[in-house]
């Protein structure tokens, strides 16, 4: 499992701090004029217009529009203008690399890599231009999910600036997402190094261990990530999840509601606290909760199926008739929805229907009945 988002593309690029000469488009000495020669953007854009009007063989007026619309934020127009002035002349210094950032920048992640690929073959390894696209081409790969193919080139990165956490950080989750655990762990060692009490290196190797299947382990690392920054993201969340895990449900609650006070409408930590709370019978408590999750997420089956069992308790069968039914339309392959539905429909006198779901029930994971079934043979809408 993961307990936190990887940290955003832009942290790790503003972070490069790239030379602005990477956005600048080489002038002529006659046409175009240059961008800072006019009062406005708008008269800039008149001029350069004219210009590629007048010359339309020329790349430069329509290469200065590309870098004027990107430096305003205009991506997808600007990508437009850099494309035409690479139809023109493919190799003009420069605007290969404007191209590509501003298809990166749109998320366009895909044609950034047909772009920066060929250009990084033709760099020296040491060249400050070889970092930069390095970096480009591992987020890219990272903003596909493409995990094991980003880390080649983040780790060459991360070798170079040793002092880069945002981007040895998006090395580890690559490492952790592609199931590369010798990597996670040797980038936590770096982070360490760098900062003894980093929290977000705690949880990296905590969510490693988990994946290893080292449960004490990745409780070790998350109690430790609480303890160093009680703020961090997600920290009190993956705690809370690994208690929950091993059944330990009212500590598990403690943290979900401290994740809660750090992140008010944090879903998922609402999510798990009425879950632990109807493990520890309150389901009065968890009941809120789960309403408020099923308005926010309709889809949500973990809230559907918890919310018909807090129904089921509160002998609101309609009510809870229609979350499992709900639930069981989410996730057909889930035993324990079959197993509730059908009790239900016992409940009403539904025999036929009842019987349905739990033949469904018995044709299902036999590992995850077997567990189902100690779970349900407590009484009817209380389990264990």
């Amino acid at each position: 499992m993961s307990y936190r988002l990887a940290i955003c593309l832009t942290l790790v690029i503003a972070s490069l701090s790239l030379p602005l000469r990477s956005q600048e488009v080489p002038t002529q000495a006659v046409t175009p004029p240059q961008l800072d020669q006019h009062d406005s953007g708008t008269e800039s854009e008149a001029a350069l217009i004219a210009s590629s009007k007048a010359h339309p063989a020329d790349p430069m007026p329509l290469a200065q529009l590309g870098l004027l619309e990107a430096r305003q934020g205009r991506l997808p127009q600007a990508i437009v203008f850099y494309r035409k002035a690479m139809a023109l002349k493919p190799n003009m210094p420069g605007l290969r690399l404007n191209f590509g950032l501003a298809l990166f920048k749109d998320g366009q992640y895909k044609e950034a890599i047909q772009i920066f690929t060929p250009m990084l073959k033709s760099q020296p390894p040491s060249s400050p231009e070889r970092q930069r696209l390095d970096v480009l081409l591992g987020m890219s790969h990272y903003g596909l999910a493409e995990y094991q193919a980003a880390v080649p080139y983040l780790k060459q990165a991360a070798d170079r600036d040793l002092q880069n956490l945002p981007l040895l950080l998006t090395l580890a989750h690559s490492c952790l997402l592609s199931k590369q655990y010798p990597c996670v762990l040797d980038a936590y060692h770096r982070m360490i190094a760098q900062n003894a009490e980093s929290a977000e290196a705690d949880m990296l190797v905590g969510e490693a261990l988990d994946e290893m299947k080292d449960t004490i382990g990745a409780t070790r690392e998350f109690r430790a990530a609480v303890q160093a920054n009680p703020k961090e993201p997600n920290a009190h969340f993956g705690l809370g999840y690994l208690l929950w895990t091993q059944l330990q449900y009212q500590e598990a609650a403690e943290e979900f509601q401290a994740e809660l006070e750090n992140t008010p409408d944090y879903l998922q930590a609402m999510l798990y606290l009425a879950d632990s709370d109807i493990k520890l019978n309150k389901n009065e408590d968890a009941r809120p909760l789960l309403e408020r999750v099923v308005a926010i997420d309709p889809k949500n089956s973990m809230g559907r199926l918890d919310l018909g069992i807090v129904y089921t308790d509160a002998d609101r069968k309609e009510d809870a008739l229609r979350e499992f039914e709900e639930a069981a339309v989410l996730t057909p392959d889930d035993v324990n929805v079959h197993m509730w539905l059908g009790r239900l429909y016992k409940s009403l006198g539904k025999v036929n229907e009842a019987k349905t779901e739990f033949d469904k029930a018995k044709t299902l994971n036999r590992a995850s009945h077997d567990a189902l079934i100690t779970v349900m043979s407590g009484s009817p809408g209380k389990p264990k």
